[in-house]
């Protein structure tokens, strides 16, 4: 495969992953607002836990891949990465 191929897969794969992200992380939102006023609902606390451990793990492996999305997945033992992201002037945050 030529170079710019496998960038567009890659390209692709990241637009896909943030799209993902932003998916699970709505339903964590939206589970949280509703928690908010039904505290004692069991069955929702059960799928807001599993979707908060999805969306970190998402979160991480992203994170691992491209760059932090947080300061959270900052973290790193080789080098810091926090400023890795490309800025939203620089035409890549569609």
């Amino acid at each position: 495969m030529n170079n710019q191929i496998m960038n567009n897969q890659g390209l692709q794969n990241k637009q896909q992953m943030l799209k993902d992200i932003g998916i699970v992380s709505f339903a964590v939102v939206d589970l949280a607002l509703y928690l908010d006023t039904h505290p004692t609902d069991r069955a929702a606390m059960e799928y807001f836990n599993h979707y908060n451990r999805i969306k970190t793990q998402m979160e991480r492996e992203f994170s691992r891949n491209y760059f932090p999305l947080t300061m959270n997945h900052a973290e790193s033992n080789r080098e810091w990465r926090w400023g890795a992201a490309p800025l939203p002037w620089e035409g890549v945050c569609d």
